[in-house]
């Protein structure tokens, strides 16, 4: 192919209106139905909507939002809600780390990486990882701006509008909305995975989960982070270094 006859590469608007176009996919529309059960709690707990839709665009991460809801409504200090929403978002960073050296360019300002690593959630996440690499690098920033960017609006909208209706919902209802992300996002993570330890770390988290429900309900999520995924890393660590022993 020559250089008259090579195809011209798209606008980054195009790249970018590619990624919204996302929100039409089955992880974009679980997590949709989510904000739908969010929408409930909050109303159930009395949080304004005005409040409700400023968490959801700055917080954005469903677990983070659940979590200071939640220290909210048990009167925790702020400081306590501060620590609780900061470690719960600590998970997000390894996540950054593999996705920005997908997306990025040599000529991509920091800035901009910075702005779009806020959109950063298990959602968006998997979304980019399933599907940056049939886009040219030239569009990635673009592509998962375009998704992250339409999606957070969206539900900010979303849990706006649902706001007053949602408060007439069933309680299983609204209980069964909020636990399609859960669920949506172990299957994903499993069937995304790269690396075994990750296999391991679901696997382990799930069974100290249970454990640490039971035992340590206050410390429940922290305890199962951060004992299984070291768990998880020692086992790997030592099954590789008798791989290479072989």
């Amino acid at each position: 192919m020559t250089a008259e006859t090579a195809p011209e590469p798209q606008s980054q608007m195009h790249w970018f209106l590619i990624g919204a176009r996302g929100l039409f996919s089955l992880p974009a529309i679980i997590l949709m139905l989510s904000f739908v059960g969010f929408a409930a709690f909050t109303a159930e707990a009395k949080i304004p909507v005005g409040q409700v839709m400023f968490m959801t665009g700055m917080v954005w991460a469903l677990p983070a939002k659940v979590i200071l809801v939640g220290s909210m409504l048990s009167g925790a200090h702020i400081a306590t809600a501060f620590i609780a929403v900061t470690l719960s978002s600590v998970r997000m960073m390894p996540m950054v780390a593999a996705l920005i050296p997908e997306i990025r360019t040599s000529r991509t300002p920091t800035w901009l990486l910075l702005i779009v690593s806020h959109f950063v959630a298990i959602t968006a996440w998997v979304f980019a990882m399933e599907n940056v690499r049939d886009v040219p690098r030239y569009g990635r920033v673009a592509f998962f701006a375009g998704f992250g960017i339409t999606l957070t609006i969206t539900n900010i909208l979303l849990v706006g509008i649902v706001y007053g209706a949602v408060s007439e919902f069933p309680p299983i209802v609204s209980g069964c909305l909020f636990f399609l992300t859960p669920v949506y996002f172990l299957t994903s993570i499993w069937i995304s995975a790269r690396h075994r330890v990750i296999y391991w770390a679901l696997g382990i988290g799930l069974a100290l989960g249970y454990l640490f429900a039971v035992i340590a309900p206050e410390y429940d999520i922290l305890l199962t982070g951060i004992i299984g995924g070291t768990l998880a890393w020692w086992g790997e660590r030592m099954l590789r270094r008798k791989e290479a022993a072989r």
